[in-house]
């Protein structure tokens, strides 16, 4: 399949920069396989689509405000990305305009001046390890210097934005709980407390797994051919009582629906041959045309950016050409696109 099959074109203003005030107040494109129908709705509209025992499976993944501001002795600027922390005091990052890899080099965190950070060596595609000079901890220091991790279609300014404060609490589900994303599983920010007691209430079934969402997510596809592209890898788990709960919604032939990429890829690695168990693991599961889906038997999902693994997976859903036209659709009508954007229910 040629990458280039997934591409379309965006105009700019359809790329939210900010989601609505009511998180269930997005747009929802209704689409049904079997014949093929286009129904648009409202996100709160969703209880009426669902039915009593479908299992919502929703990924738990809590995004750390890992993006944070440097100085050089210059006084310029660096841009830095939190990743991991291989041990106390030592983080694997994204740096943005540091300059010529100096070891050693001295930088100060710009909300946190007395913190020093110190270069010890460069990786591959602008990775960095950092020695940070601090009696807290990664996520102690993130949480008082850190900014959400926004995708760069999102516009804020440099060093600080009006809407810090907003994306901290709007880029994050309503059940968050595992910290270690750098990015949203933005399919679950349609969800508010009031609609999932509902959906509660209908007898709707829900499970909880962790995907912790990496940069690799929005790495799109530079190869010529899909299949030649490689998949990054992320660390997800499966409790006993999800997959426990998994198990009875196949035995019972009831719906099993991911609330996003993350989670249909988490459980489309799991194997068809035997139940699903306790794990925790590692996938580098890679969705595309043609697929035959082992587990997920329907889809809540955002619009995806062309050329990505994201898009590839829904078009695995519903097959290329509807894809295709789902999304000129969507263009036609003005839905907001990417994460802060509206949503597709693929049943």
């Amino acid at each position: 399949m040629r990458t280039d099959e997934l591409d379309f074109e965006l105009p700019a203003e359809l790329i939210a920069q900010t989601p609505p005030a009511d998180r269930a107040a997005s747009r929802l494109l209704h689409y049904r396989r079997q014949d093929r129908s286009v129904a648009h709705r409202q996100f709160s509209e969703l209880p009426q689509l669902l039915r009593s025992g479908d299992l919502l499976v929703f990924n738990d993944a809590k995004v750390i405000p890992a993006r944070f501001s440097l100085r050089k002795p210059t006084g310029g600027h660096v841009e830095g990305l939190f990743l991991s922390q291989t041990e106390p005091g030592v983080w694997n990052v994204m740096l943005r305009n540091p300059g010529p890899f100096r070891p050693q080099l001295e930088l100060r965190f710009v909300d946190a001046p007395e913190v020093v950070a110190r270069v010890i060596d460069k990786a591959a595609e602008g990775q960095y390890r950092l020695r940070v000079e601090s009696p807290h901890t990664a996520l102690e220091l993130l949480g008082r210097v850190g900014r959400m991790p926004l995708p760069p279609y999102i516009r804020r300014r440099h060093e600080h934005d009006p809407l810090d404060e907003f994306d901290r609490e709007r880029y994050q589900t309503v059940y968050a709980r595992s910290v270690g994303s750098v990015a949203a599983p933005t399919a679950g920010l349609h969800f508010t407390e009031p609609l999932l007691g509902q959906l509660e209430q209908m007898g709707v079934q829900r499970v909880f797994i962790t995907l912790h969402v990496g940069l690799g997510t929005f790495k799109p596809v530079t190869t010529e051919r899909l299949e030649d592209h490689v998949m990054h890898s992320e660390a997800y788990s499966i409790d006993a009582s999800a997959a426990e709960a998994l198990n009875q919604a196949k035995r019972q032939q009831r719906r099993i629906i991911a609330v996003g990429t993350t989670c249909a890829r988490v459980l489309e690695s799991q194997p068809e041959d035997r139940p699903f168990g306790p794990i925790s693991s590692q996938t580098s599961i890679f969705i595309y045309p043609p697929y035959r889906w082992k587990h997920v038997s329907a889809l809540i999902t955002n619009f995806h950016l062309p050329r990505s693994t994201l898009i590839a997976l829904v078009a695995a859903m519903v097959g290329l050409d509807e894809q295709r036209r789902l999304y000129q659709i969507a263009i036609q009508h003005r839905y907001r696109f990417f994460s802060y954007g509206d949503a597709m229910f693929i049943e």
